[in-house]
């Protein structure tokens, strides 16, 4: 497999790689591609094989399962059983954003993102490349790109270097934001509740949502 790698500061590369990411993500194979965060390394949401090859190139197990990246409120639509009113006045206020939220995906979802208990992760990046890339392929499984238990990246050369030949197309969008996370909340239970304190101060959010849950220790 050749790894391809593209400049998307220049129009032409940027068509050229988003096309061949594109081609990647259908054949199963990973792509790297910058966020309003971190780099993430994505592949095809509702490929096991695909996603297996994602954690192997992390060298991470089932047990940690991978966020899904959606481009639009359709694909939320299509993927969440029930968003609670909660989750719609979160994702109002800060999506595209660096907000993670976890619920429950509809039961006949053909995917197997690791070990879920029947959730999802999902986050609508900040990021005209992240976006346009999602509008083509439909929701990319995404985690960041680095090898478990180091840095994530925040240029496309510390992506490449982590993942190497494991993944098919690098787009370089440039530095990103990061190394911040994106907060994640839970919205599974009685009451949604902070999982990672994150890019968004917790007094933003509990302007929106005052009976979010506190971050719990440990």
């Amino acid at each position: 497999m050749k790894t391809g790698v593209f400049d998307c500061s220049k129009p032409h590369q940027r068509e050229e790689g988003i096309d061949a990411a594109v081609s990647a993500v259908l054949r199963a194979e990973l792509v790297v591609l910058p966020t309003d965060t971190v780099y993430g390394v994505g592949c095809d949401a509702f490929s096991a094989a695909a996603v297996e090859a994602l954690l192997a190139a992390k060298g991470r197990d089932r047990s940690m399962p991978v966020p899904v990246l959606v481009g639009s409120q359709h694909m939320v639509d299509a993927l969440v059983a029930e968003l609670s009113d909660a989750g719609r006045d979160l994702i109002a206020a800060f999506w595209p954003g660096a907000l993670t939220l976890v619920v429950r995906h509809t039961t006949h979802l053909a995917w197997d993102l690791g070990e879920t208990l029947g959730t999802v992760a999902i986050r609508m990046p900040d990021n005209d490349i992240a976006l346009e890339l999602i509008s083509r392929t439909g929701p990319l499984a995404t985690s960041s790109a680095n090898r478990s238990g180091h840095e994530p990246a925040t240029t496309m050369l510390e992506a490449r270097l982590q993942l190497g030949a494991s993944v098919s197309v690098y787009l370089d969008g440039g530095p990103t934001a990061g190394p911040v996370a994106s907060s994640i909340i839970d919205l599974t239970g009685e009451q949604p509740r902070i999982l990672r304190a994150g890019a968004i101060d917790l007094d933003r959010l509990r302007e929106v949502v005052p009976e979010l849950g506190a971050l719990e220790a440990g």
